[in-house]
């Protein structure tokens, strides 16, 4: 059997700037909407919760943005990142495709997340904030969060949906470990986190409601800023090293992607591997083709309405347009926590909109088969989440086997599963089931979508 093979890049490879898409779609996404006035927002309107160097990357429409060089030298520490040539898994598929993943479990926090999480500490150092305040489904992005609290000085506090505090406990003493407070959402520290304690006191939490208890918490103190982990546009823009990195090991590999799949809950690891060849399509080159993978217990770009609404569901934030099943939607408690969200990236919602990428979705158990059958071959076992862009990379390629044809495909391995045994232990042992969501409550929620003319 044919070992799989490695493509590395050296420490001046690391890009010098992030990629905005933005600079080179046929038509600019719907602005962001003040929720009062329902009118554009301005720089002026986002400073309470964001640094200003975030503001104005949030807005950009530069194709590139320069990565401060202190940005850099902390990158050096995991990036560039491998992509592999996945030989193992192919002879395993018996598929003439050719599979590639670019590896992002070689961070510090075992994801992509530090990619957004590092500059967007350092912008707040730099405007002299004390305390950050996020979310976290999963524990990714709290984990990577904490990390770059650390390394830059600043105070972190986390707000983790009820459902992954309690199955993923190593990921709370990860935070913990770097210094950040780890507090299970819904809370009775904010006014909207017991609002739903009062009207579901044993509410799993949504990614939605612990948005709420964090923005609410930021904007109390001017020494203390808010800081998402996917959805905006600044966080998609700082994962495009991802995607940057991996063109360079293409043309070490000698080939190039005509497929290109990635799951997604907010939209940031599959826009960060996504974007830069998506970007090379729009200016005239290579016809890829785009598979963005969600879970089917938390549809939102393949059953959710394209609307304005909000991001969070105390209704605190600014409105965007974005594919959404409503901001009051509690998805149901699956094991992937990184992708229950209401809503997608008003961008990728932007760009799907115009056809560039088919979305698709599956239930967690056939997903958590293509990761067991992904880490026999490769050796890898990946995140819950991962697993849906495993899941659709593997399906391209046995249908490269049904048509007799020899196609590329990359994937993204987001982040590895090390923190997520016990989902692994439950399918093993016939724990898990596949989570339905409930078509009247998406219904209920898509009924209270604010009014935009």
């Amino acid at each position: 059997m044919s070992d799989s093979i490695k493509y590395t890049l050296d420490e001046q490879d690391i890009p010098k700037s992030w990629y905005n898409i933005v600079a080179d779609l046929p038509s600019p996404p719907p602005p962001v909407l003040h929720p009062g006035t329902t009118q554009p927002i301005g720089p002026d309107d986002l400073a309470p919760i964001f640094p200003m160097a975030v503001i104005e990357q949030e807005v950009s429409q530069e194709r590139e943005i320069e990565i401060p060089e202190p940005v850099r030298d902390v990158y050096r520490q995991w990036r560039p990142t491998p992509l592999y040539r996945a030989r193992r898994l192919e002879q395993a598929l018996d598929t003439p495709a050719r599979i590639y993943y670019k590896y992002e479990g070689v961070s510090p926090a075992g994801s992509h997340k530090p990619n957004t999480a590092i500059p967007q500490a350092f912008y707040n150092k730099q405007e002299g904030i004390k305390r950050i305040i996020t979310e976290t489904g999963a524990g990714q992005w709290g984990s990577a969060l904490a990390i770059a609290g650390a390394f830059f000085g600043i105070d972190v506090e986390v707000f983790m949906v009820r459902v992954s505090f309690d199955q993923k406990p190593y990921r709370r003493t990860f935070m913990q470990s770097f210094g950040a407070q780890c507090i299970a959402s819904p809370s009775d520290l904010t006014a909207s986190g017991r609002a739903i304690l009062e009207e579901h006191p044993d509410s799993t939490g949504s990614l939605g409601i612990a948005i709420s208890e964090a923005v609410e918490r930021a904007v109390q103190r001017d020494d203390s800023k808010y800081a998402l982990g996917s959805v905006l546009n600044h966080v998609l823009l700082h994962q495009t090293v991802i995607g940057q990195e991996a063109r360079r090991q293409f043309d070490l590999a000698d080939d190039y992607p005509d497929v290109v799949v990635g799951c997604t809950g907010g939209g940031s690891n599959f826009a960060g591997v996504a974007f830069p060849f998506l970007g090379e399509r729009l200016r005239g080159g290579p016809a890829t083709e785009f598979v963005a993978v969600e879970p089917a217990a938390c549809p939102t770009l393949t059953k959710g309405k394209y609307a304005y609404d909000f991001g969070d569901t105390a209704h605190l934030t600014p409105l965007v347009k974005m594919h959404t099943l409503g901001s009051t939607y509690v998805p149901p408690g699956f094991h992937a926590g990184g992708l229950r969200y209401h809503g997608m990236a008003p961008l990728l919602s932007h760009i799907t909109e115009q056809e560039y990428i088919k979305p698709r979705a599956y239930q967690q158990l056939t997903c958590f088969e293509a990761g067991l059958q992904f880490a026999q071959a490769e050796g890898i076992l990946p995140a819950p989440e991962a697993n849906h862009a495993v899941k659709g990379a593997i399906d391209e390629a046995l249908k490269c086997k049904e048509e007799g044809v020899s196609r590329c495909i990359l994937f993204n391995l987001c982040g590895h599963g090390h923190f997520d045994m016990q989902a692994y232990r439950d399918y093993m042992d016939g724990k898990l089931t596949d989570q339905v969501y409930e078509e009247s409550e998406i219904a209920m929620a898509l009924a209270g979508l604010p009014s935009v003319a």
